[in-house]
């Protein structure tokens, strides 16, 4: 004998929240988000299919696989608009104990919805799939903000130079001109960046990021440093020309600790691991001082000096002399390092050689001299990313 086939039940609720599980896994977009965006499509389509009626009972139930739409009507004894109204005779067919006035809700199939209904439906629901994905790239940038993270690099722009990273479920562009120069990314490379902000257009959400931002260095110094994470020693300032040179000024709150020399490490490979991750940018360390002579000196190294004379403290202008000897090495090359010096210090720095002259027939007044300016460089650096930005060790 034949037996009768059994029909299977309808898996079309549970094939739905397994649905969204998969969403929430893949895109980070959690379950209850996407139902409430579902129960919002479910609303609008109800309200264009039956003449504007929006009141709509609606029961999910992911453990259960329980889905279920209700439209409200109102029960009566004269139907007169039939998206609002229900007889009592069909009222009673539903639930016996219904009285005139009371609400019916009467089990509806979406598949009953129109053509219109269901595509604004779809429409709505990818909208709240975007916006979703928005926020938890909102969410995902925010975390990092003025942190450093590890990105991977999906790609790499061969015209522009930009390279598009991904921060965890996030994308971000990295410009040509915040990568370190010299530096070559690739596809698939793991690199560190500094994220400087997160602004919000109609595009949704942008990452800031940088590799040549001064804040990088000091966020390496405070993983790599324990004396810096834990508050022992801190960092007073940082300037930097990215690819090339870094100077750091560090003070330390307890007299029993080198700042400097926490900063280093033992064998130079708490220092001479960020100098790694920066593809061996050097990295002056000097102990930072109340006192703005010993600072000015300290800053100015590896160059000796002689003497700092302050000559206008409110204007923070000094002149340092150093050995006729040892003038190109504080001026640096390019003038790199007073210009260094006068951005971690804040002082406008006038280098000046012991003889004060290069030549015999020259006045004092007139000898050849370099100035660093401390200020405009660092208020540009601050304009560009929206924020303020003893011995030394050259490494």
């Amino acid at each position: 004998m034949k037996k009768k086939a059994v029909k299977q039940p309808d898996n079309r609720n549970t094939e739905l929240f397994e649905a969204l599980a998969l969403i929430e896994k893949e895109r980070g977009i959690p379950v209850d988000f996407m139902l409430t965006q579902i129960q919002k499509a479910i609303i609008t389509a109800c309200k264009n299919t039956y003449g504007g009626n929006e009141d709509v009972f609606i029961k999910m139930e992911p453990e259960t696989g329980i889905f279920e739409v209700y439209l409200n009507k109102e029960v009566t004894e004269e139907v007169i608009d039939s998206n609002r109204e229900i007889h009592i005779d069909e009222a009673r067919k539903i639930n016996a104990s219904v009285q005139v006035g009371d609400k019916a809700g009467i089990k509806l199939d979406p598949k009953d919805f129109g053509r219109i209904a269901v595509q604004t439906a779809r429409n709505i629901i990818r909208q709240g799939i975007r916006d979703g994905e928005k926020g938890q790239a909102l969410a995902e940038y925010q975390s990092k903000l003025r942190e450093i993270v590890t990105a991977t690099v999906e790609q790499v722009d061969s015209k522009s130079g930009n390279a598009t990273l991904r921060l965890g479920k996030a994308l971000a562009t990295l410009p040509k001109n915040e990568q370190v120069n010299g530096e070559v990314i690739s596809e698939g490379d793991h690199i560190k960046v500094y994220v400087v902000d997160v602004k919000t257009n109609e595009k949704g959400p942008r990452a800031i990021i940088s590799r040549t931002h001064p804040d990088l260095v000091k966020r390496l110094f405070e993983s790599e440093v324990p004396e810096i994470f834990d508050g022992t020693v801190e960092i007073k300032s940082i300037s930097r020309e990215a690819g090339s040179r870094t100077k750091i000024a560090v003070y330390s709150r307890d007299e029993n600790v080198d700042a400097v020399g926490a900063c280093i490490g033992p064998k130079g490979q708490r220092v001479g691991t960020i100098v790694d991750e920066l593809g061996g940018e050097k990295i002056d360390i000097v102990e930072y001082s109340e006192d703005p002579v010993k600072f000015i000196t300290a800053a100015l190294s590896p160059a000796e000096v002689l003497k700092v004379d302050v000559e206008d403290n409110e204007e923070k202008l000094c002149k340092a002399t150093v050995p006729d000897s040892q003038l190109s090495l504080a001026i640096g090359n390019k003038g790199q390092n007073v210009r260094l010096a006068a951005k971690l210090t804040g002082w406008k720095i006038d280098i000046r050689p012991e003889s004060g002259f290069f030549g015999e027939d020259e006045d004092e007044d007139d000898a050849p001299s370099y100035i660093g300016d401390g200020l405009d460089d660092e208020e540009e650096l601050s304009e560009a990313f929206g924020e303020d930005s003893g011995e030394a060790a050259d490494i």
